[in-house]
């Protein structure tokens, strides 16, 4: 079963942002959302979602990997994480967020006072892309039309969880999620409410907290992070 087939439905959801009211809980509304969609009587539950994606064959990154590397957490989740993709140890696992980014997000959510156990955690890409260098797999980004074939198996997940809000960590999720015309770094931290009625709100990839050991201003970076995650303890309703 291609991601499409699967998901035909639902495909235009994500890429167009859900038509964003992009108002703020600082800034007031100017204009009342739709309520989430109540949950189908007749969609696939998150286990069929990823016995269906196991088969996808809707862009060449399949090849290469070891498996496809699904969501998990619980399917009536309250929080929808949306991280990028998966890395190399998601890869070898089946599991997303398990590498170095992974733990570190671990840490922040546990820092922030959020149990990871009542979140569904989720990436945009379901394959780890790479390249070879000697024996290392360097991980590399998705292009945009991996994104495209991999996007409808996202808003399955979305549509069967039906969350009432959505964290997206880096600019791929953002962007899957809130539109192209998001800027995370100007309007990150900000729960943004979308046309469906979810609340979003769109923080830096704990890989980039991770990046920034090297680049210098870590502290900083790892505490922004973890008051980010902190607002998801009070969030709109």
């Amino acid at each position: 079963m291609h991601a499409q087939q699967s998901a035909a439905a639902g495909s235009g959801l994500i890429g167009r942002g859900a038509g964003l009211r992009a108002t703020d809980t600082e800034h007031g509304s100017t204009a009342r959302p739709r309520p989430p969609p109540s949950a189908r009587a007749d969609r696939m539950s998150i286990a069929s979602l990823k016995r269906a994606a196991r088969r996808c064959r809707a862009c060449p990154l399949w090849e290469p990997a070891t498996q496809t590397v699904f969501g998990a957490g619980p399917d009536d989740a309250r929080f929808f994480v949306v991280g990028e993709q998966a890395g190399d140890q998601e890869d070898l696992r089946g599991e997303p967020f398990v590498g170095p980014a992974g733990q570190l997000l671990d840490r922040a959510l546990a820092d922030a006072g959020i149990a990871r156990e009542t979140l569904y955690v989720t990436n945009v890409i379901k394959h780890f892309k790479f390249e070879l260098r000697g024996k290392r797999r360097l991980h590399k980004r998705a292009n945009a039309g991996e994104i495209a074939a991999c996007t409808p198996w996202l808003v399955r997940e979305l549509e069967t969880v039906n969350p009432r809000h959505v964290v997206c960590l880096g600019a791929m999720a953002a962007h899957a999620i809130l539109g192209k015309q998001f800027r995370l770094l100007d309007q990150r931290g900000r729960w943004l409410r979308r046309e469906d009625g979810r609340w979003c709100l769109a923080t830096v990839h704990p890989s980039f907290v991770l990046r920034s050991r090297i680049g210098g201003g870590y502290e900083a970076t790892y505490t922004d992070f973890v008051a980010d995650l902190r607002k998801l303890r009070k969030p709109p309703r």
